[in-house]
């Protein structure tokens, strides 16, 4: 009886898992046409963050205690996981193709392996630097070194911005988990992650509402429609698919997944995502992509999965599961380190 609950927890995990990669490969695809149409990308950012944010209001009003016990890490993640990631990705996508860009934020588990080594000085196992190695080696494919740099290198730095916001949250993590616990009691537990989606999202809304500006944007445009390879798309669908599938459904089912499987198998499922965004680009967006950027891009999921997979575990991360799940608190953790980002 066990042994067949757990089977089907498992499965049940691994099929959420995949529509969560799915959910979260899909918003490229549907915020480039948007930014093609005219919509400025920071515009696009701030309609998917603060419609999620609105949906996300009932939850952020259960979760309101994080407000006053984890104010940091909400920031951090508001500002590093939503705003930070989401902006750099969509101006990136912008100027180069959503599989390239999204292979290349691929870089952040090498990143963070970077910062424990040379930053905080912590001893990394061989298999993590072979797993650098890898990443950058296929990163060097994806952009065609061989051709003379002639990639769009601001896109490419873009991208790079949106790895390196990555880090900033893991970093934010680690710390908070190292000295997130009431000093009272050693057992308090972890927000539950859910929760600090919700705030995330309406501290991303609060920035990019700054940034973005958005009563300077032409509203008019989600009237109309957006044109995807060929085919014209109302303006409004691809907004809801954004906001609904690639933002709110993603998240939700990620989260759970992640407590019906390991960590590692979460972090292979998460991979899946690049490999999901680059076909439906293809597909979709009429992007295709040359051999040795495909096999480059394999090499840097390759790279990206090992790098993170050998990894000294982190103390349990402040992003853990709630009370009541019988979830270890470095389940969440593990997705975020797995190189899942909130796209």
């Amino acid at each position: 009886m066990h042994a067949s609950s757990g089977f089907q927890g498992r499965s049940a995990g691994l099929g959420l898992a995949l529509l969560s990669a799915f959910a979260f490969g899909g918003s490229g695809v549907a915020a480039k046409p948007l930014i093609e149409a005219g919509l400025d990308p920071l515009h696009v950012v701030w309609l998917r963050v603060a419609g999620a944010a609105v949906i996300m209001l009932p939850v952020a009003w259960r979760h309101r205690n994080l407000v006053r016990e984890r104010p940091a890490l909400l920031a951090g993640f508001g500002l590093f996981a939503v705003a930070g990631v989401q902006a750099f990705y969509f101006a990136s996508i912008s100027r180069i193709p959503v599989g390239v860009a999204l292979l290349v934020e691929y870089l952040a588990p090498a990143l963070v392996l970077g910062w424990v080594r040379f930053v905080q000085r912590r001893p990394v196992t061989r298999a993590a630097a072979v797993g650098v190695v890898l990443a950058v080696g296929g990163l060097a494919c994806v952009v065609e070194v061989w051709a003379g740099l002639s990639f769009d290198l601001l896109g490419l730095l873009l991208a790079l911005g949106a790895a390196c916001c990555q880090v900033g949250y893991f970093v934010l993590s680690d710390h908070g988990g190292q000295g997130g616990r009431d000093s009272e009691d050693e057992r308090a537990e972890p927000p539950h992650p859910v929760g600090v989606i919700a705030y995330g999202l309406i501290v991303g809304a609060a920035v990019l509402t700054v940034v973005a500006r958005p009563w300077g944007m032409d509203w008019s445009l989600l009237g109309g429609s957006a044109g995807m390879n060929g085919d014209e798309v109302p303006a409004w669908l691809l907004l809801g698919w954004i906001v609904l599938l690639a933002t709110v459904l993603a998240y939700i089912t990620g989260v759970v997944s992640v407590r019906l499987l390991s960590p590692q198998v979460a972090g292979v499922v998460a991979c899946l995502e690049a490999v999901i965004a680059t076909g439906l680009a293809w597909v979709l967006l009429g992007e295709h992509l040359s051999a040795p950027q495909l096999i480059g891009g394999f090499v840097v999921l390759t790279g990206a999965f090992i790098a993170q997979s050998a990894a000294p575990k982190p103390p349990s991360g402040p992003v853990a599961a709630g009370a009541g799940t019988g979830v270890v608190a470095g389940d969440v953790e593990g997705e975020l380190s797995s190189g899942r980002a909130p796209h």
